[in-house]
């Protein structure tokens, strides 16, 4: 399976981008939006469970953070308002198949090529 990112972009605080990810075969795939910011770790953002469980969001960015998919669940966007500095990384859409955690990084074995979000102050 491929991914495709598109929609990074540079913001200034307070502004709004809309990360798209486009999936190559719609299959029963737990999506996640994964960021690594310069010198740091990568780190989750938020998940679209296939099983039709709640998205789920890290602290950080839960009230100006939004994921969702479409029904044919082969594209899954991450809608970023309230942009802060702090949300500046490079951000990857992640899948898996399989019933191994969520939480583990190390679980996502297809990952797109990662697009670049620049939150100016």
């Amino acid at each position: 399976v491929q991914l495709v990112e598109s929609g990074g972009g540079s913001v200034q605080t307070g502004g709004s981008l809309r990360l798209s990810c486009a999936v190559s075969t719609a299959s029963a795939y737990d999506m996640v939006w994964i960021r690594q910011a310069p010198g740091k770790e990568r780190e989750f953002v938020a998940g679209m469970p296939w099983r039709g469980d709640r998205p789920w969001y890290r602290a950080s960015v839960k009230g100006r953070f939004t994921v969702s998919r479409n029904d044919a669940k082969d594209t899954v966007w991450l809608q970023m308002n309230s942009l802060k500095p702090e949300d500046t990384a490079v951000y990857y859409c992640a899948a898996k198949t399989d019933s191994s955690p969520l939480d583990r990084i190390s679980n996502y074995h297809n990952w797109g090529q990662g697009t670049e979000v620049t939150v100016s102050s």
